[in-house]
Formats: structure tokens, sequence, C-alpha cells
């Protein structure tokens, strides 16, 4: 089979259920993904196979098989039905990438909850208005992460229990629970029967207006997130793979715990942060098979240059692929020169759960392009004014996809009116449930491209005014909600500045109050006032203090002006513009 026969002939006759047979997964057995990524791998007589090698700091170490993710996971459903939480509740997962996340998640969903990771970078602010939203009843956390909660968690009346599953249990409240999982390991557990449109885990995405969104997303998900582990990250059965994504964001849940899970692949955690390095060196000591990561990091890589590589053995490499944001066309050729490997880049979103654009191995690779819509995904591009598919190539428009692939979300939690926002040719009155089968309507992305002759799509830019930072996204609103709370700041706007290692960092704009005046410390004050009530990634880089700020003639802050003007692109029609 030649190599770019191989992604046209999967394309021929695709069905989903495919994903059925590269599971192994047989009619009848309970579509969970919490048991089919440990108690089915277990079934298929692989109990005893690495499933889970994990480092911390200071290079501890610890290793699970997959009967170890069974019994913990199970022994994690029962504490939880024994706390009194009911299938469909919130549970969030809010700690560092520690085994207990990894291994919690699926007793989250083997006792039919809902499982709501969140970046253990979050400050307070942000986790309470992602708790507040999905009235999260319990939250699973550390003994490092819990003060956070403290601050917080007489706003939250949702929330009944405060768990903490690591570190000192002496030093907790009367009303928090220690619980640890070693110790109560669970043999034999009667999991969830949860379906298809079972909700599973809920991740939150950020917008340009409002606060950040939660996406629902449902065990079958598992068919989308399944094959394309298998067929574009071509995982086999003895690989070891690294995802380097945090399960608080959607790579690190659906490529780092369910994907290779599934299918019953050993991977590796590095919990310890970011150094070349000791990246090198993780890969080195773990012979690492296949390699998912981000273009931040790749970039990261690339500045410490090609002489750090050789002092590694990375021979062990054979997959590399890339998430997150656009991978530069040198960073592709710069891989495939210093590790004999391109980085394929792969497209999706919170929202689709698994990729839907991507360099299918063994195609031919341009260097720049984000590849072809996976089999089974109707992609398109639509024109910027009339919402219409373009034909021509070359044409930049909007990335849009027909409904109906296993991993899309399927609501908005609480915002119906935004999730039907985000389908083109939309009734007014439509709902999740006919939205997310309506085939004659298109899921916009957000995101700017075009395709070539060769059917392959090119990245061009967000249709809006979020800031992708290191792959993450950022909405400008809430780091502006923020901002406004200090003492110090009258109004603020918050833009994506160009970076050459993280794509976009924050910059802000500012109006100070009567009696401050510019100066560093106040400056440093800002920063960290915003890293510690909204995240690192939330952090502005940069801020520029104004008079006055741009704003439309009804008030609204005009964002694209600004960001304009920082990328020296064409400022458009100003003639909303309000009059100095």
């Amino acid at each position: 089979m030649s190599n770019i026969g191989s992604y046209e002939k999967r394309k021929e006759n695709f069905s989903w259920d495919i994903a059925k047979q590269v599971l192994g997964w047989k009619q009848g057995e309970v579509l969970n993904i919490g048991a089919m990524c440990s108690d089915r791998i277990c079934a298929q007589g692989k109990g005893d196979k690495k499933a889970l090698i994990w480092q911390g700091f200071g290079g501890k170490q610890k290793t699970y098989t997959f009967n170890d993710l069974r019994v913990l996971s199970s022994g994690y459903a029962k504490f939880l039905q024994d706390l009194g939480v009911k299938p469909g509740e919130k549970v969030c997962l809010f700690m560092d990438k520690i085994p207990e996340l990894y291994i919690s998640f699926l007793g989250v969903l083997k006792m039919g909850a809902v499982a709501q990771p969140l970046f253990s970078a979050f400050g307070d602010e942000s986790l309470e208005v992602r708790l507040f939203s999905a009235d999260t009843k319990v939250i699973l956390t550390t003994r490092k992460h819990v003060k956070k909660v403290r601050k917080i968690q007489d706003r939250l009346p949702a929330l009944e229990k405060i768990v903490v599953v690591e570190g000192n249990p002496n030093k907790l409240r009367d009303e928090e629970i220690f619980f640890n999982v070693e110790d109560a390991p669970v043999e034999d557990f009667e999991v969830y029967k949860s379906e298809t449109e079972t909700p599973s885990v809920l991740h939150y995405t950020s917008g340009t207006t409002g606060q950040p969104k939660g996406a629902q997303h449902v065990h079958g998900s598992v068919w989308g997130q399944a094959l394309t582990t298998s067929w574009v990250l071509d995982l086999k059965d003895d690989d070891i793979y690294w995802c380097t994504a945090d399960p608080g964001w959607v790579t690190g849940t659906s490529y780092g715990i369910i994907g290779p899970w599934s299918l019953g692949v050993t991977q590796c955690v590095l919990d310890s942060g970011f150094t070349s390095a000791a990246w090198y060196q993780f890969i080195q000591d773990n012979k690492v098979t296949v390699w998912y990561s981000a273009p931040t990091a790749i970039r990261s890589l690339m500045r410490d240059g090609e002489e750090l590589v050789k002092k590694y053995d990375l021979s062990s490499l054979r997959h590399l692929a890339s998430v997150g944001e656009p991978l530069n066309s040198e960073a592709v050729i710069w891989s495939e020169k210093v590790y004999g490997l391109p980085f394929l880049d792969t497209f999706w979103q919170t929202e689709t759960g698994a990729m839907m654009i991507t360099n299918f191995p063994g195609m031919k690779i341009k260097p720049g392009s984000m590849g072809k819509p996976f089999p089974g995904i109707e992609a398109g591009i639509l024109d910027l004014k009339t919402n219409e598919p373009v034909t021509e190539p070359g044409t930049v428009g909007l990335i849009a996809f027909r409904p109906g692939w296993p991993s899309m979300f399927r609501e908005y939690v609480k915002k119906p009116d935004i999730y039907r926002s985000k389908f083109v040719g939309a009734s007014e009155n439509a709902m999740p449930p006919e939205l997310r089968t309506d085939k004659s309507l298109w899921y916009v992305s957000g995101d700017r491209a075009s395709f070539d002759k060769d059917g392959y799509y090119w990245f061009v830019g967000r249709d809006d005014d979020v800031i992708n930072t290191g792959g993450h996204l950022v909405g400008p609103f809430e780091i502006e909600s923020a901002l406004v709370e200090h003492e110090a700041i009258a109004e603020a706007a918050a833009i994506g500045k160009p970076d050459a290692v993280n794509m976009e960092v924050v910059k802000v704009f500012v109006t100070l109050n009567p009696g401050y005046e510019p100066s560093d410390d106040l400056e440093l004050n800002i920063m960290n006032f915003i890293r510690k009530r909204l995240s690192p990634l939330a952090m502005p880089q940069e801020i520029e203090y104004t008079e006055k700020l741009p704003k439309t003639r009804s008030g609204k802050i005009l964002r694209r002006y600004l960001k304009a003007l920082e990328w020296g692109e064409e400022v458009g029609d100003l003639s909303t513009l309000e009059d100095d």
C-alpha cells in the first residue's frame, strides 16, 4: 500500500463502527469510558501490563499496571458512591499531574458521575467561576491546592464535599475529607451502565464575551478518540507513549487518558516542569516511541539547539505529533533534521473532543499545513460574508464541520443560545439534540483557514479575540473582569501579542483610577494580581497605560483596533468608533 493510498483507502466506505473493531469491543459490553480503559483491558488478559509510568519532581517514580488502574479506580468509584454522589453529578479533579488525577478520572466515570478536570495552576477566581457554573458537588484535590478551594467554598452553594487525596491528612479542616485510595482498592465494582449519550467529561473553554463555557462530552466520544489515537497517533500494543498535555485541558483527557488506555497502551507522565534536558532524559530513560506535544514546547526545544539533542539517545522515537496551535513549517523541518522525524500537526478543539484535521501518518507532509480532514469528518471553509462553503483553493474563510461525529460536544452547560450560535443555518428555536445531528448545518470553529488544490488545510488565525497562548485559549473578558477589580484600574482591554515561543502572550491596556501613576511596582503588582486570581496563562506579559480606550459609540471596547495596531495590520472599518 502506498503512503498516500493508506489515507485514501481508509476514507473509502468509512464508518465509525471501525472504532469498535480497533478496540476489540463487542456488542453488549458496557459503554463506560472508565471501565473501557481499565476493566476491559484486564479482561483481555493485559492486567499485568504497565499502564502508567509516572515521574515527579526529584526523579520520584511510580508504575501502575492495568489491574492497578482497575482496582484503584474502582476504589474511587465506591468512595464517591458511598459519599452520596449520584450519576450525572459533577466531580471536579483539581490537582497536578499526579497518578491520583489519572486514576480518579476513571473512577468518577465508572460510577456514572461527570468528571470535571481543571488546570491546577488556576487561581481561586478561575476555579470559582467554573465550579459555580457546573454546580459541582464534590472536588478532589490535594493538600497543595485545597487552600484555593477554602477561599471560595462559601460562594459555592452546590459544593458539598472537599476531598483531599494526597498530602498530610493532619493539617485539614474538620469538614474536609482525606482519602487515600491505596488503602481502599476495590476488587469488584458494578460499573454504571452508561450509554452513548450519557455525560462523561466537562471541559471549560474561553470566549470573547461572558464567562468560560462548559463543553459537555459523552461516553460515546470514545469511538472518535480511540480511532484517531490508533490511526493518527499510530499507537500499537508495544508502544511507550507520551502526551505532554495536562488533563486540565481536553488534550490531556482525550489523548492523555482515554485514547491510549482504551487501546491498552502504556503511557508515561512527567510532572516536573519543563526543561529541554529533562524532557530528553525522560524520553531516553523510558524509551518513548510516540510523542504528542505542543508547538510552544517544540519551539523551546528548537531554541535550546541541536547540540543538546546529541547528548541523548532518542532512537526509540518512531512517531511525533503536535497539537494546540498552528505548527510552523520551520518546526517541522527542524524536527525532521534533528530527530529524523517530522512533527505531524493535528487540528481540533475542546468542542470537537477529538482530532478533526490532521497530517495522517504516511501522507505527504507539507510543512506548515494542518493536513486533511480525518476520514468520517466532513470539513469545509465558509465564506466570511455569506457563510456558504467556498470552492476555490486559497480562499480564506471559517473552518467548519458537518455535525454528527462521535466526540462532538453535546451542549454548553446552561448556555443553549451560545451553543446554537455555533451552528450556521440553525433555526432560532433549535435545541442541542437536533443541532448535533442535523447534517444540513455547519458547526463553525471560530478559526480561519484555506485549503489548497490537494485538499490540505492552512491555518490563518482566530476569527475572534480569544488569545491562544502556548496552545491554551484565554478569554479576554475574564482577564478584563479581573483587572477592573484591582484598586488602581478603572478600565481594561486584553489582547494577544505576537510571541516567538508561545505564539501569543497577553498584553493589556489599562486606564488608572485617580491617585495612581504608572510604575514598575504597580506593573508587577497587577501581573501578580492576575496570576493569583486567574492563572499564569492569563498573566499579562506587557501592560500599556493609556488615558482612554478606543470604544464604539455604544461603549464597547474595540479590541480588534488595539490588536491590529499591535500586529501591524489594517484596522478595518472604524465608522462605529466614538468621537474624541
